[in-house]
């Protein structure tokens, strides 16, 4: 049987020269690894869309989309996640934990002392040496 591909959005926030991190709760797939916070495009949404409904609905926060940082597709047990990333900004409000176990902000020469989950290390690899 074939796996399921699974398209999904990751958001670099950046915010005074620092980057959000979440830590995955421990009922999720992959539980207690780092990632970019964002999720799913859902079904006649854009990428950069389904970004900003994620983190409204996970960090209860508005932020402007920018550029693309990275496209990483990598395989996991369940599926197959294609995960676009984008630097984002900090519109409105301050993030708030409704699904993820912790979060925190590093500067990018941080990034790597956190343990990632697979698909975002390039993301975080090209963050790390930008």
């Amino acid at each position: 049987m074939s796996k399921k591909n699974i398209h999904v959005v990751g958001a670099v926030i950046v915010n005074l020269e620092q980057i959000l991190c979440a830590q995955r709760g421990e009922t999720k797939t992959l539980p207690y690894k780092w990632e970019f916070p964002g999720g799913k495009i859902e079904e006649g949404e854009s990428a950069k869309q389904a970004l900003q409904r994620e983190i409204q609905e996970e960090m209860r926060c508005d932020i402007q989309v920018g550029e693309q940082v990275d496209h990483t597709v990598y395989e996991y047990d369940f599926g197959i996640v294609h995960l676009t990333t984008f630097y984002c900004e900090l519109l409105k409000g301050e993030p708030v934990l409704t699904e993820h176990a912790t979060f925190t902000w590093l500067p990018k020469e941080e990034l790597l002392t956190l343990d990632w989950a697979a698909a975002d290390i390039p993301a975080v690899d090209k963050l790390a040496r930008d």
